[in-house]
């Protein structure tokens, strides 16, 4: 009998190797290789055979070759989730044979916003929901606990990939959910369910069905300790949308981020809060994340941040302290530490404010992430209004990209985050001179800044 062939494979980043080595030189991790056994050309025929007699390729149906300008521009199809703001992210609705990933902490909500749609989908077409960790009694209980109609719902406990893509086949269901892809396995893949080889042909599998059927399949992918989706790098590759759930522990707010789409934007933000019925769509997030004390404070400021298509209203804190340590501490919450010590050595260089012997601490409030620059000159403006104890004005909004040379630059859709905190109630806005608008806004009042000093001086104006 032919010897099986073996293969090496990192569990953290999932670089194969044909021999064996201490350290993975792809991602520097030690001790991470682990042995496989992979999948013969047999089986993969096999399961190619099982999905549809004519030979397909990993996109769909084989064409020739053609001129681009010759693709046909139909419209994509789309169909809504149900949910507005999951619709957001995944750029306008779900899409016939696209794949989206949806990772999270456990108990962030993945499960019980799947649940919802899926009930919500099947009342209008055909509807599989493949569970893997939990039996169908579990799933029934959530459902009644949410109230949800479950009539149609098709459900299945299975994680033989195979015989869930010959039941597939039968039921034809217009949208799938897997959860979770760790859980399930291949007959021909020697090695136990969620290893980097399992998940991998799993996934391949599932994405090539979809494809081939045209069926939107949503995969549920499990979180490693430090946050990041568990399994190969590649899964992430293989899907067209992976979008992140995530929420703090002690918050009922839960935030859906996309991290990959290619059918819209990245970055797009959906929120959600956690109820006894299910999570439930916040029409509006600034709300929550203005939630501000009546008993205004030094160091409290509001910024506009931009995710993915819609202008976004948080509150940022800084806390100035003197030092005890020889080296003074520098803690963010939601904000690029890095970012924060430039900006720091910007404050001393160009606004004459030396913070080398204190404290500094930065809050975003709310559990958002900030990962753009227009929130650098409401940062600076916070620190020296906590250093110097200057409580800045209710109804002052900040925004604008600070320069190592002390210059203030413009940020993308600078006009649309200005009319968005209009209409929050904001009556004074510092911003970039670039971004000033071109005609007044009714209520408030723009400051055009070029500079550091000029934007301090128009901030702190008695």
């Amino acid at each position: 009998m032919a010897k099986a062939k073996t293969a090496f494979v990192c569990n953290e980043c999932g670089a194969d190797y044909a021999k064996w080595q201490g350290q993975c030189q792809a991602c520097s991790a030690w001790n991470s290789l682990s042995e496989i056994r992979l999948t013969s050309s047999k089986t993969s025929a096999r399961v190619s055979a099982s999905q549809d007699p004519r030979y397909q390729g990993y996109a769909g149906a084989v064409t020739g070759i053609q001129n681009l300008s010759d693709v046909d521009l139909g419209d994509v199809p789309r169909f809504s989730s149900g949910a507005s703001e999951f619709d957001r992210v995944l750029g306008g609705g779900l899409v016939p044979g696209g794949v989206v990933l949806i990772g999270g902490h456990p108990g962030a909500g993945k499960s019980t916003l799947l649940l919802q749609t899926m009930c919500w989908l099947a009342q209008q077409q055909s509807a599989l929901y493949v569970t893997g960790e939990e039996s169908l009694q579990q799933v029934a209980m959530r459902a009644q606990r949410l109230g949800l109609p479950t009539q149609n719902l098709k459900m299945l406990s299975e994680t033989n990939v195979e015989a869930i893509l010959n039941i597939a086949q039968q039921v034809k269901p217009k949208v799938m959910v897997i959860d979770s892809i760790q859980v399930m396995h291949l007959d021909g893949v020697e090695s136990a369910p969620g290893s980097v080889s399992q998940v991998r042909e799993s996934a391949a599998v599932l994405t090539r069905f979809a494809k081939q059927t045209q069926t939107a399949v949503l995969l549920v992918g499990h979180v490693t300790k430090d946050g990041s989706l568990a399994g190969p790098k590649v899964l992430e590759h293989m899907v067209d949308c992976s979008v992140l759930l995530e929420g703090s522990e002690d918050s009922r707010f839960r935030t859906l981020r996309g991290m990959k789409n290619r059918f819209g934007a990245v970055n797009e933000l959906g929120v959600f809060a956690m109820l006894e019925t299910g999570l439930k769509e916040v029409k509006n997030p600034s709300s929550i994340f203005l939630n501000r004390s009546n008993h205004p404070a030094a160091g409290s400021l509001v910024m506009v941040v931009w995710e993915g298509t819609r202008p976004l209203l948080v509150e940022l804190q800084a806390l100035v302290d003197d030092s005890a340590l020889g080296n003074p501490r520098r803690v963010t919450v939601g904000f690029d530490h890095n970012r924060l010590a430039m900006l720091l050595a910007v404050l001393h260089k160009h606004g004459g404010l030396l913070t080398a012997d204190q404290d500094v601490y930065l809050n975003v409030v709310g559990g958002v992430k900030v990962l753009e620059t227009s929130a650098d000159l409401a940062a600076i403006a916070a620190v020296v209004s906590s250093f110097r104890d200057r409580v800045l004005p209710h109804n002052l909004v900040v925004l604008g990209e600070v320069g190592l040379s002390g210059e203030i630059r413009p940020v993308p859709s600078g006009q649309e985050r200005i009319s968005e905190a209009a209409k929050h109630g904001f009556t004074r806005a510092v911003v970039p001179k670039a971004n000033c608008p071109k005609k007044p806004i009714e209520g408030m009042k723009v400051i055009g800044v070029e500079r550091l000093s000029e934007a301090l001086d128009a901030i702190f104006e008695d």
